[in-house]
Formats: C-alpha cells, structure tokens, sequence
C-alpha cells in the first residue's frame, strides 16, 4: 500500500469511530437525566466538532494540492 491509501484508510477509520463515540454520547446525554433542552448544547457542540473532523479528513486525505 502507498502512503496516501493508508491515509485514507486510517483516517477514515479513525473519523468515523470517533463520530460513533461523540453521536452515541450525545444521544445517551439527551435520553438521560439531561433531557432533551437539557442535552442540546452538547449537541450543537458535538456536531461542529464533527464538521471539524470531517473538514480535517478532507483537508488532509481528499483535497488536491498543487505540488
């Protein structure tokens, strides 16, 4: 394997475990004792920290550069 197909790979292992972790968390949080109103702020957080993530992914992985 190349070095640019392990990146891929790799990343998108690691991106969508750590996305399964951050949606299961928030969805426990809101279910829970927090409640909807009550888990909605880590919500809003968990999500951009996702669009983090997945822009990293691309920046890293997807983009084309100018060599």
């Amino acid at each position: 394997m190349t070095g640019d197909s392990v990146k891929h790979i790799t990343g998108l292992i690691g991106s969508v475990i750590l996305a399964v972790f951050i949606i299961g968390l928030a969805q426990s949080i809101s279910t829970g004792f927090a409640g909807f109103w009550g888990g909605l702020p880590f919500w809003v957080i968990s999500l951009f920290v996702l669009s983090l993530v997945a822009y990293d992914y691309w920046d890293q992985c997807l983009r084309r550069r100018k060599k």
